[in-house]
């Protein structure tokens, strides 16, 4: 079954920007585009299928009709495993937390959230919050919540582009302005707010927060999984980078100076174009010209295809399960 490129749904948070229209394309008639989800079958935002056989069905339609491009891995999961978006902060994200599964399920019906971040871009003295600066516990917590103290406890980390973050639920995290990011994340729109520096939604009044069951789910520590520059590995043509792997996902950055093989027999493969142009080749005919921003959906399958040119591509696999690496 041929590949083909992924509409996303954008989402307008009152912190977003202008640079996913600017430089990645997306198209939208919101002033602001925080979010684009360039890989989504979630009931606040699915991917829409752009040319080809499927062209104008869902991604969630498409999956319902053919479960078999999935590949076996994702045989162990009630729905479509994963998330990924790009998100430009222009401004400061709220500091929020996540659940694991087994809470999120309990209290809210859904998946828990672990993700990744790998940081695209960044202005210069950007900075985001990766968990606490010391180890604390629950109710100094609160008190600093509750006395707008918080942002005096918690882990700044300086970033660079290329830097990689793994935020596993439970963990306490805001990206910061200036900031654009690729996030590839369990399937879940499950979200703590804790801290929103005082600002108002759309309706005029203070957006909400959660405290109470951020409280429940927050690890009051420190970051336990190393972060920052991960180790650019050599091959020929071509420079991989590998971003994350764990229970949900397993995902892959590669600098292509000529040409890389994908697609795999046990998982769908998705293709997030970071910047160049390629040739997507499939069965001998190029059936997709993908350049910055393209978003590529290749199914499950014995067939594999060729990306042809120059270009930066996160690469995203159902993994078949384990620990963060």
């Amino acid at each position: 079954m041929r590949p083909f490129e992924l509409i996303p749904p954008i989402k307008d948070y009152i912190w977003g920007g202008t640079r996913l229209r600017e430089e990645y394309g997306k198209v939208s008639a919101l002033d602001r585009l925080a979010e684009s989800w360039e890989l989504s079958c979630h009931k606040d935002g699915v991917s829409v299928i752009s040319g080809g056989e499927f062209d104008g069905m869902t991604l969630t339609e498409f999956i319902a009709a053919h479960p078999e491009a999935l590949g076996k891995n994702c045989a162990r999961f009630e729905d479509f495993p994963v998330l990924i978006k790009l998100i430009d902060a222009r401004d400061d994200l709220s500091v929020q937390v996540h659940p694991d599964d087994a809470y999120a399920k309990r209290v809210e019906g859904g998946y828990g959230k672990t993700e990744v971040w790998y940081v695209v871009d960044c202005d210069e003295g950007a900075e985001l919050i990766y968990g606490f600066a010391e180890e604390t516990d629950s109710e100094t917590f609160r008190r600093a919540i509750e006395e707008n103290t918080l942002l005096d406890i918690v882990n700044r980390v300086p970033v660079k582009k290329g830097d990689v973050f793994f935020i596993e639920a439970g963990t306490l995290h805001a990206i910061g302005r200036g900031i654009l990011i690729a996030e590839i994340q369990q399937n879940s729109n499950t979200t703590y707010r804790v801290y929103d520096y005082g600002r108002l939604g759309a309706d005029g009044n203070p957006r909400e927060l959660h405290i109470d069951k951020a409280l429940d789910v927050t690890r009051c520590t420190p970051p336990t999984v190393k972060y920052g520059q991960p180790q650019r590995i050599n091959m020929a043509g071509m420079w991989r980078t590998p971003i994350a792997e764990c229970g949900y996902f397993s995902t892959e950055k590669f600098d292509i100076f000529r040409s890389l093989i994908v697609g795999s027999p046990d998982s769908f493969t998705h293709l997030l174009f970071l910047d160049g142009e390629a040739d997507i080749v499939y069965g001998g005919e190029t059936v997709i010209h993908a350049k910055k921003g393209s978003s590529v959906f290749v199914p499950a399958g014995a067939d594999t295809c060729d990306i042809k040119g120059k270009c930066s591509v996160i690469i995203t696999k159902e993994s078949r399960g384990g620990n963060q690496k």
